[in-house]
């Protein structure tokens, strides 16, 4: 019986060892006669993984060797083959995790400083029995605290060969602003507080931040008074909805109409008269003295 191709041999290997494999494993299935060397299987890889381009399956390389897994686009299709759903970690779990990620070794006093909070022990005890973290040491101070460390198996879990293939902190902000942006809507930038203080590199900048800010003023007083001439309106002009309707009522005397308060300018005129009492004359003011 002749050989099979050497990437259709390390794709069922693949394919039937559900766990990521390394070159060392994957040489040890041609025995100790003429075992394929390291150069030859990554070559068989590398064609293996140009076949499965544009395939539900694609061939990645984490930390502990290679695996076959299912695509990302195609992945929340597969994933309703298993009734339970995926377990949720909560936000102190996962902020703990980072703060190990970015600054390992790292103590549980030193990620309760970052955080401002206690990590509780369920936290930690989670980590460790999932096997992302580890205890790689213990520092030399007072109680000699243990020190912590992400494994292969973390770097497994994420699809990551190594801890260079994280996130820089740079790329998780912009990710940060840009959910934040989808949360509030297109006019996120607007709702934001605006800086407290501009550094000016030139007279024109300054001048410009000027007019800015004259015109952001000019727009508030706008939308203001038109917000008062809308309440004016609605207080002291409401029309009857049912007029039609109602009798007609007797024409009034001129002087009794033109007494009815139409504006909130009549009604302070109209209370300084009744303060002051019928007969009586008010207190002249200052433009008239």
């Amino acid at each position: 019986m002749s050989q099979p191709p050497l990437k259709n041999i390390l794709e069922a290997a693949l394919m039937a060892a559900g766990a990521p494999l390394s070159l060392e494993r994957m040489q040890s299935l041609f025995g100790e006669e003429n075992p394929p060397s390291f150069s030859e299987l990554r070559t068989a890889l590398t064609e293996l993984k140009q076949d499965l381009l544009g395939r539900g399956i694609e061939l990645a390389e984490v930390a502990s060797g290679y695996r076959l897994q299912v695509r990302t686009e195609v992945a929340p299709w597969v994933a309703r083959l298993w009734d339970e759903r995926p377990q949720r970690y909560s936000r102190a779990l996962l902020e703990t995790l980072s703060l190990i990620a970015y600054r390992q070794p790292i103590t549980r006093g030193d990620i309760e400083d970052v955080r401002g909070v206690v990590v509780s022990s369920g936290i930690m005890k989670t980590l460790l029995e999932r096997e992302w973290v580890r205890v790689v040491g213990y520092r030399d101070v007072p109680g000699r605290p243990a020190m912590y460390a992400t494994t292969k198996e973390f770097l497994d879990y994420f699809g990551l060969k190594s801890l260079e293939d994280l996130p820089s902190l740079m790329e998780i902000r912009e990710l940060d602003d840009a959910n934040r942006r989808l949360e509030l809507g297109d006019d996120a930038e607007a709702r934001t507080e605006p800086a407290k203080d501009y550094e000016f590199r030139s007279d024109d900048e300054v001048a410009a931040r000027g007019a800015d800010v004259l015109a952001e003023t000019e727009d508030d007083l706008a939308r203001a008074a038109d917000i008062v001439a809308r309440v004016e309106s609605s207080l002291f002009h409401r029309p009857d909805e049912n007029e039609a309707e109602l009798p007609e009522k007797e024409p009034q005397d001129p002087a009794a109409a033109s007494a009815q308060p139409r504006q909130l300018s009549d009604v302070l005129n109209r209370f300084t008269t009744t303060e002051t009492g019928p007969g009586v004359d008010a207190a002249p003011r200052e433009d008239d003295q």
